[in-house]
């Protein structure tokens, strides 16, 4: 009796109807007060973010599928690694409407470049009108295609091993550690690497027969490349709280 109270505890799932239960899983902080995390962005995020991310994150928020945007929060940090390690060539897995995509953009210099790879075209595009308005739009080159065939292509031009300085991965968690594999090619020593949703909208810390169907699949597969992860002595890591949970690996060698 005790774990089904801790099971319902955990969950905060029974009397909700199904899109009450995917709000409560699916909430891009992990913050255990709502309101702390409203505090977080409206004192420290919010004043800070660009007016064309603002636009684009407003857009976003009406898609059925708004949940698979970048927080806010990561964004921010993701922008202050691109300044602080002076990034030009990025590689971006994942891009749905382009929030991290259009601060990325925005960040790196007027010469830097972003292979973005998504197989939706159709959500790129609601966000490509404001990437065209802020004027950033030369620094992308979008590849409509799965990530590993166009990485392994990428890796194919000597040119291109260890010719990134940056990498941001928010796609299919099935293969994250195959991206892995060949990021460590692609990323200079040096160079970061940033994955999302490392924390599974908490699910990584529930018992297995707590955790909600839905989540089921993703959090065991996100368990594994956690481990695979902190086991490999080539990167530095650091699994930092924001949105859904996002580890930052710095390329030792």
């Amino acid at each position: 009796m005790a774990r089904q109270v801790s099971c319902e505890t955990r969950n905060n799932l029974r009397g909700m109807d199904n899109e009450k239960k995917r709000s409560a899983i699916f909430s891009k902080g992990l913050l255990q007060s709502g309101e702390l995390y409203q505090y977080l962005l409206e004192t420290n995020v919010y004043p800070r973010e660009p007016e064309l991310l603002k636009e684009l994150r407003d857009m976003t928020a009406t898609h059925p599928r708004a949940i698979m945007a970048t927080a806010p929060d990561a964004g921010q940090l993701i922008a202050m690694l691109l300044k602080l390690i002076n990034v030009k060539r990025t590689i971006e897995v994942g891009v749905f409407t382009g929030y991290s995509l259009l601060r990325t953009a925005l960040t790196i210099p007027e010469d830097g470049k972003i292979v973005a790879i998504d197989m939706n075209r159709e959500a790129y595009e609601i966000g490509l009108p404001v990437i065209r308005k802020a004027g950033v739009e030369n620094k992308i080159e979008f590849i409509e295609s799965e990530a590993l065939p166009v990485l392994d292509q990428l890796l194919e031009d000597p040119g291109n091993e260890n010719g990134f300085d940056f990498a941001f991965i928010d796609a299919d968690k099935i293969y994250y550690w195959k991206y892995h594999e060949r990021l460590m090619k692609l990323v200079k020593v040096g160079g970061i690497v940033v994955y999302d949703n490392t924390l599974w909208a908490g699910s990584v810390a529930m018992p297995e027969e707590c955790t909600p169907e839905i989540l089921r699949e993703g959090r065991q597969r996100t368990l594994e490349f956690n481990k695979l992860l902190a086991a490999d002595p080539r990167v530095e890591i650091s699994l930092a709280p924001l949105g859904d949970g996002i580890t930052i690996c710095r390329r030792m060698h």
